[in-house]
């Protein structure tokens, strides 16, 4: 029965998270500057769920996560139809809606800070209301951002690594921080680590 469960579990992650064979939409950016793993984005207006969670660096991610995907599960005041960008049910009284790439958390004071974009094809008047008063929905207006991506396991010693070379280029290339860092992970935790897509952003000023 456990390896029932499991193998359901495993079906329903590939189907959330199965990347671009799934048509799985990505936050949209463009290019200013590339030097290896190093870029320089300047990012789209995006829309994201959000919710803040205390404590520790790798046991927040999961909390905020499980309290997103309620929402995008159906944990939301929609009584009607929704048009997805992938295939989903839709059940009386809740709306589903599609999962994107990728999860960011974020430290905002002595809180951790987790969301999910919100697919392109709705605004900030059609997204239904969610049910936790923990998550919010809010716009993020494009902003100019320095990125690393890196391959490898989610540890906190990873992520500094990372996080350290990354203040290194910006400081080679003149780019001023104006915010804190934001930790993209684009899958799912079956991933062979060797496989996994996961990136550091900082916002900088406009060069």
């Amino acid at each position: 029965m456990k390896k029932r469960n499991l193998l359901f579990f495993f079906l329903i992650a590939l189907g959330i998270f199965g990347g671009k064979a799934l048509a799985i939409e990505e936050a949209k950016y463009s290019i200013l500057k590339k030097d290896g793993a190093f870029e320089l984005r300047k990012s789209d207006t995006q829309i994201v769920a959000e919710t803040m969670v205390a404590g520790e660096f790798k046991e927040v991610g999961n909390e905020g996560f499980r309290r997103l995907f309620r929402y995008i599960s159906g944990d939301n005041r929609v009584r009607q139809s929704i048009s997805m960008t992938a295939p989903v049910t839709q059940e009386a009284g809740s709306g589903k809606i599609t999962m994107t790439a990728p999860v960011n958390q974020e430290k905002v004071g002595g809180e951790w800070r987790i969301t999910f974009l919100m697919p392109s094809s709705y605004t900030l008047q059609t997204l239904p209301e969610p049910l936790d008063p923990k998550v919010q929905i809010k716009e993020v207006p494009g902003r100019h951002l320095a990125a690393v991506t890196y391959s490898g396991t989610w540890s906190q010693t990873r992520y500094e690594e990372h996080k350290a070379l990354l203040v290194e280029w910006m400081a080679a290339q003149g780019l001023k921080p104006i915010g804190e860092p934001v930790w993209a992970r684009y899958n799912p935790p079956f991933t062979p680590w060797f496989l996994r897509r996961n990136e550091i952003l900082i916002p900088v000023e406009a060069p």
